[in-house]
């Protein structure tokens, strides 16, 4: 039996099936271990005929045609019953995986007869997740975040998805990942994850992804209603069940009712939005879905449910204000780390600390975040440190790739005044240049380093800001052969950055790598400039990006 087989449903890919398929053909496993399935899904622009040719050039390439069914599950289905291999991987036909991804995945599932393996998400459409900070051999949607990871872009036991029947729904279903992925969660008995990047994740140039159309607010919350039965079919009522509800009663459920969308939307398109979240907000969650939610969030739910539209305005109108204030306390190299000490906390739209007020032994939000908000009164915070979490980050800007240190930023609350506390997060991170990516070295480039936090409800990224008095660590050279790591800062917003290289002076080009992938402004005008180029310059450009080695060696 192969070990993998990889589907890949295909409906008019065009051109980037030239991005896709090299990532595909020559996967370190070896072609004798696997297979890549592509299934046709009625193509009108000659991308079955190219498939036809690339199965003729390469044994372990199949292709199945079919008719067009309108939507991606139904070839993925299709592939899973084709498919030779002990594994499945599902990929999209614009996305790519990393040379090695089917190699390390496999590994960690025959070690640990895992029926699910999440491999790292990288590329434009992937932001960060902690689901990926470390690799985890064995878990469950009990005991890890999986339900924070919805994509189907992972590999699954193909008899595990055989023997539960669990399919992706076929026709045009919107969070047909989503439901595919909550009927498999609530099943598996191991899941297991891969902390090294597998899966690149790309946005195509002209917005197409695929299943990325416009709906109807009746239409997707129809389809939020049977992700959330999947959940109810595959668990007892109880604590388990509202922890895995939790996740789409805050993101789904509550987006339409907070900023931006909130704010943005008026008249009946926002009434529209409204009656539909409460109503399901009432039919289809427990209280202890809404019960379990931090503060803020836990505020949004009861005034949701209990019709306060104008409320939801103001609270979202001051929460968009508030912002992270975050303070560099220490930094300094040891034996090669670099070690940097912060303290986070949130403040309000004034720009007074967010805080709690103690009345009669009990906590409550803050009076100048909630006054005058109906409903909001006296909002009592049960737990302060309740989903209270943060860490530092860096950023891959050239790979957009990001990379997790080791350590957690620890929440406690602190007084700050009579009767008064602030939640705050504080620690000392070590950022090793020699292991941070995943285990293995930052790759040469630039890293920006960034401090990610949820406190009472608010989710917030701020920049790691050096002050202007504050000595810059100097630059070390680590391991061997040497790495040069030139910790700086960015021209505009003083923001900490690792420049990482080999031994040596850094040329012309680095150093204007350097400033257009570390400021904004630049950052937006390549876009815009690369939105304008023709399509094959376009593809060009990004390659030649790739492949540019921003340092020069020492001769």
């Amino acid at each position: 039996m192969l070990k993998v087989s990889v589907v890949v449903p295909v409906h008019n890919a065009g051109d980037y099936l030239d991005r896709c398929a090299p990532s595909l053909l020559d996967q370190s496993i070896g072609r004798e271990a696997y297979e890549i399935v592509y299934v046709d899904d009625g193509s009108t622009d000659g991308s079955g005929a190219r498939l036809d040719r690339l199965a003729a050039r390469h044994p372990h390439v199949r292709v199945f045609h079919q008719e067009n069914s309108g939507w991606p599950g139904k070839p993925r289905n299709v592939g899973v019953r084709q498919a030779r291999g002990e594994y499945v991987q599902f990929v999209d036909q614009d996305d790519e995986l990393t040379p090695g991804a089917l190699e390390n995945l496999y590994r960690l599932a025959a070690r640990n007869d895992s029926d699910i393996v999440l491999g790292r998400v990288v590329g434009t459409m992937a932001p960060p997740s902690r689901v990926f900070k470390r690799t985890v051999d064995r878990c469950t949607a009990a005991d890890a975040p999986l339900f924070e990871s919805l994509t189907p872009h992972k590999m699954f036991r193909r008899a595990f998805l055989l023997d539960h029947g669990i399919e992706f729904p076929e026709g045009r279903v919107r969070l047909e990942d989503q439901l595919f992925m909550a009927r498999a969660y609530v099943r598996a008995k191991t899941v297991s994850i891969l902390s090294t990047p597998c899966y690149v994740w790309n946005r195509r140039e002209d917005g197409a992804n695929t299943s990325s159309s416009a709906t109807t607010p009746e239409t997707y919350y129809g389809h939020l209603r049977q992700v959330v039965e999947a959940v109810k079919e595959g668990t007892d009522p109880g604590p388990l069940r509202d922890h895995l509800l939790r996740r789409s009663y805050r993101v789904e459920l509550l987006r339409p009712v907070t900023e931006p969308r909130v704010l943005q939307r008026t008249g009946e398109a926002l009434d529209r939005y409204f009656t539909i979240v409460r109503r399901m907000a009432l039919d289809s969650f427990p209280p202890g879905v809404r019960e379990g939610l931090p503060a803020i969030s836990r505020l949004r739910a009861t005034l949701l449910e209990e019709g306060q539209l104008d409320s939801l305005i103001e609270l979202a109108r001051r929460v968009k204000a508030v912002k992270p204030r975050l303070a560099v306390d220490d930094i300094h190299w040891s034996r090669g780390r670099l070690h940097i000490t912060t303290t986070l906390d949130m403040l309000r739209p004034d720009g007074e600390p967010l805080t709690l007020h103690e009345r009669h032994g009990r906590l409550y939000l803050d009076p100048g975040l909630l006054d005058g908000i109906k409903g909001a009164e006296d909002w009592e915070v049960r737990d302060p440190l309740a989903h209270a979490d943060g860490e530092l980050l860096t950023h891959d800007t050239a790979r957009g790739q990001w990379w997790y240190p080791a350590e957690d930023l620890t929440p406690r609350t602190e007084p700050a005044g009579t009767g008064r506390h602030r939640v705050v997060l504080s620690g000392t991170t070590v950022l090793d240049p020699l292991t941070l990516a995943a285990g293995d070295p930052l790759p040469p480039g630039t890293h920006l380093v960034w401090a990610s936090a949820q406190l009472l409800g608010v989710g917030r990224r701020a920049r790691v800001v050096l002050e202007a008095d504050r000595p810059r660590p100097e630059t070390v050279a680590v391991g061997s052969p040497g790495r040069l790591i030139i910790a700086t800062t960015t021209h505009r917003e003083a923001q900490l950055r690792l420049a990482v290289g080999p031994t040596g002076s850094t040329a012309l080009h680095h150093r204007l790598l350097l400033r257009t992938t570390t400021s904004p402004d630049l950052r937006r005008a390549t876009t815009t400039l690369l939105r304008h180029l023709p399509p094959r310059a376009r593809r060009r450009v990004r390659r030649l990006a790739r492949r540019t080695d921003p340092w020069s060696r020492k001769p």
